[in-house]
């Protein structure tokens, strides 16, 4: 991956308070793999499962912890954390910089909205009544802001992202292609065979550095708002219903969902496909392995799993078999217990 701006070694490490062993004033023009890497890339080492790839890579320069430095045939940048360096590197060698502010002929702004003449507002965008768009906000081509939204400074929304009305935004969020913010929540009431709509009117807030990835959702509260606390990232296809809570720098893989008037804590990651029940609560630092389904609230931190592995597919029926049996096979262990009770008693 070729960058937008290049760097000397010796500036990417002090970039990541790291040491360098080697040439320093090596220029750094890319990024890659250590399998693909050239001369003019950095690479990173944070899993030993690749380190066969780190003694025979070409890269010009890659971050290592420690351990592997004797195995690094080339200049090594030296630090704690390589993945966090690379993502730090990453960041700043890529950097787009601040948006070429302009609002686009064919985009369609509401009288009473107010942009910053530092925004940018690209081809057909729709922004409604009374929203706010701050200072060095990007809105893509295609998206739609309901009425009512504060989008604070920084903040991106890449094409067709659609805020639906009393959508509250921070600063420094990213927001990916489909991203469905403050749509209605799963609210109806029966009346008879009937489902009744209620109205969701508590919108959504946002803290800021955060992250929505592709055609996720974030349903719009009942009342009150729905929550994502500063820092959240949340993946690609991620569902948070109507009135959740997300603690600050909680993660969200893809397919992972909350039902409604569910909360997840501070500094919580939350596995692919996992499913947490409705005004179900999960406290801070709790991890949840992929496809987990929380059906009662965690009170404790820790890590937490409900999934059976894949089997081969003749054993699997075996034990889908024995799972039927299982209440059968209760009976006839609590009447061996009572068996057993009784001949002790009779001893």
């Amino acid at each position: 991956m070729h960058v937008s701006r290049k760097a000397t070694v010796a500036e990417l490490a002090q970039l990541v308070s790291a040491k360098v062993i080697g040439d320093s004033s090596k220029l750094i023009g890319g990024i890659s793999t250590l399998q693909n890497a050239t001369d003019g890339d950095i690479s990173f080492l944070s899993n030993s499962k690749y380190k066969k790839f780190l003694r025979e890579t070409k890269a010009g320069a890659v971050l290592v912890s420690e351990d592997v430095i004797s195995d690094c045939p080339v200049v090594a940048i030296v630090c704690d954390n390589p993945y966090l360096a690379y993502a730090i590197i990453t960041k700043y060698l890529i950097s787009e910089g601040k948006p070429e502010p302009g609002i686009h002929p064919s985009a369609v702004i509401a009288a009473t909205a107010k942009i910053s003449k530092s925004a940018r507002i690209d081809a057909n965008v729709v922004i409604g009544d009374n929203t706010v768009v701050g200072d060095a906000v990007w809105i893509g081509a295609g998206s739609v802001i309901g009425s009512n939204c504060v989008i604070e400074e920084d903040t991106r929304l890449f094409a067709n992202v659609t805020f639906y009305n009393n959508v509250m935004v921070g600063k420094d969020c990213v927001f990916h292609s489909g991203a469905v913010v403050g749509s209605d929540g799963f609210g109806l009431a029966k009346d008879g065979r009937r489902w009744v709509r209620i109205p969701q009117i508590g919108g959504v807030k946002i803290g800021d550095s955060v992250d929505v990835g592709a055609n996720t959702t974030v349903d719009g509260g009942a009342l009150e708002p729905t929550v994502l606390e500063d820092g959240v990232k949340l993946d690609n296809q991620v569902h948070i219903a109507h009135n959740c809570r997300v603690g600050e720098n909680t993660a969200f893989a893809g397919k992972a969902a909350m039902a409604g008037s569910s909360s997840v804590g501070k500094d919580c990651s939350v596995g692919g496909g996992t499913a947490i029940n409705g005004h179900v609560s999960v406290c801070d630092n709790v991890l949840l392995s992929g496809y987990t389904m929380v059906t009662k609230s965690i009170t404790e931190p820790g890590a937490f799993a409900s999934i059976l592995p894949a089997q081969e597919i003749t054993q699997w029926r075996k034990n889908v078999a024995n799972y039927r049996q299982l209440d059968k096979l209760k009976e006839r262990i609590k009447l061996l217990e009572t068996q057993i009770a009784k001949l002790e008693l009779g001893d």
